[in-house]
């Protein structure tokens, strides 16, 4: 019995024995690494206070080369990215010196494949932003038409582009989505083209209704003198005789609205001055009285019955 309670004892010594062994070989090791540790957490402070006065080199650097704000930006963003990734190699060679380059590339690409997997929509978003960025299909405080959405784009990012809705709504829309789609750029010319469509009735002159809403469209300070108003015959309708009336105004939709209000008012006054008819929609409807019909019908068959 004792023999056995004393071969147990020294199991356990040897168990807190080997724990400790263990335990001291980290604390020895630790402090054999903790020099690498430090310089290689030098070194990655180094090199993230370059990648800020990189940033701004570039912010810089692009100012005089480039008039866009979020161009500028970009440029900013990817050195301070660049300088970033480079003091992560090299702060992981001091603390990992028998780790090679190729390693560390090999260990950054399968980090990367795993991060594009796991933030796919996010890279696409800021991939698209890039490429608006560069290609520049709008620029800011341009009136684009996106999807359901209108209104003036206030700001360009490299994950979602800003539009202020006329209502005076703010819309976020994801970049990737804008470049994926068809974007109505409504003011990339200075000049805008309207079509205001009116009738006279059909007993009106058409060269005389003509001249009257030229004359009228003279009169509108919105609409544009060059190029000139064109006013074509489009239809013959149920009621009146159709007019597209064509002319140019400012490509900004307050400039666009506030012709067609001044166009249809004194088209309407002109027209009204003038004797000419604006016809309302005219319905011909006829009654049949079928009794005296009917009656004549019946009355031969009375008559041979009474014959």
């Amino acid at each position: 019995m004792a023999d056995g309670k004393k071969s147990a004892g020294e199991t356990a010594k040897e168990g807190v024995q080997q724990v400790t062994n263990v335990f001291t070989e980290y604390v020895n090791t630790f402090w054999e690494i903790l020099p690498s540790i430090l310089i290689a957490l030098v070194v990655f402070i180094i090199f993230w206070i370059a990648a800020k006065v990189a940033r701004s080199v570039a912010v810089r650097i692009s100012e005089s080369t480039v008039e866009d704000k979020s161009l500028q930006n970009l440029f900013g963003t990817i050195a301070n990215v660049a300088m970033i990734v480079f003091g992560i190699f090299a702060a992981a060679s001091v603390l990992f010196p028998g780790l090679s380059a190729g390693d560390l590339v090999g260990v950054l690409g399968l980090s990367s494949v795993a991060i594009g997997f796991a933030f796919k929509d996010i890279f696409q978003n800021f991939l698209a932003g890039i490429l608006i960025l560069a290609q520049r299909p709008f620029h800011i405080n341009d009136q684009i038409i996106a999807g359901d959405y209108e209104g003036t784009v206030e700001d360009i990012q490299i994950r979602s582009t800003q539009i202020k809705t006329y209502s005076g709504e703010r819309v976020i829309i994801p970049n990737a989505e804008i470049y994926g789609s068809a974007i109505q750029v409504r003011t990339a010319f200075d000049k805008r083209r309207t079509t205001f469509q009116t009738g006279i009735g059909y007993g009106e002159d058409i060269d005389q209704g003509r001249e009257v809403i030229i004359d009228a469209l003279e009169e509108c300070e919105h609409v544009l003198d060059n190029p000139e108003p064109q006013i074509y015959v489009s239809s013959h309708g149920d009621s009146s005789v159709n007019f597209n009336v064509r002319y140019w105004t400012d490509s900004r939709a307050a400039s666009v609205a506030r012709a067609q209000n001044e166009v249809a008012t004194r088209v309407k006054y002109a027209l009204d001055e003038a004797d000419i008819e604006i016809p309302y929609p005219y319905r011909t409807v006829e009654f049949f009285d079928m009794t005296e019909d009917d009656n004549d019908t019946d009355l031969p068959d009375q008559d041979q019955k009474a014959g």
